[in-house]
């Protein structure tokens, strides 16, 4: 008796043990492993592939940017739309009240007074010169109060 090991079979019943069931089907496992190989260096190829890993980042990075510029121009121009509306209507509104508030002055305001804004309106010139004067008279006044009386 010795200790030796048994001897191991010859390549066919090596195959056989490793799940092979003939030549053929060795052939298709052996170009399974180099598929799967081939594609395990490609997936490593990519991954030391720094430049072009670099440049499809750069590029998707770009498409983002685009996309968000074309994003917020919109948001902006639609934010404008809403401004100018609302400006809009606003401004309706206050030339409203103040042509009410212009009809309200002049239904209150007694005919005499009317008649004599009418005239200074169509002749101002007489209105200018009595303007002056009235400023004159004031600023005297102002004057004499300070300092001379």
């Amino acid at each position: 008796m010795t200790d030796r090991p048994a001897a191991r079979g010859t390549g066919a019943d090596a195959a056989q043990a490793a799940g092979a069931k003939g030549p053929d089907e060795l052939r298709r496992q052996i170009e399974q492993t180099r598929s799967q190989l081939g594609d395990t260096v490609e997936e490593l190829a990519a991954k030391t592939d720094i430049k072009g890993r670099a440049l499809a980042r750069a590029a998707d990075l770009r498409d983002k940017a685009g996309a968000m510029s074309v994003q917020l121009r919109s948001s902006a121009a639609q934010a404008g739309h809403t401004v100018q509306g609302r400006a809009l209507h606003a401004g309706h509104t206050v030339q409203g009240k103040a042509t009410h508030a212009g009809e309200v002055v002049e239904h209150r305001t007694p005919q005499p007074v009317q008649n004599v804004v009418r005239s200074g309106l169509r002749n101002p010139r007489p209105v200018l010169v009595v303007g002056a004067l009235v400023g004159l008279v004031v600023v005297a006044g102002v004057i004499r109060r300070r300092g001379g009386r």
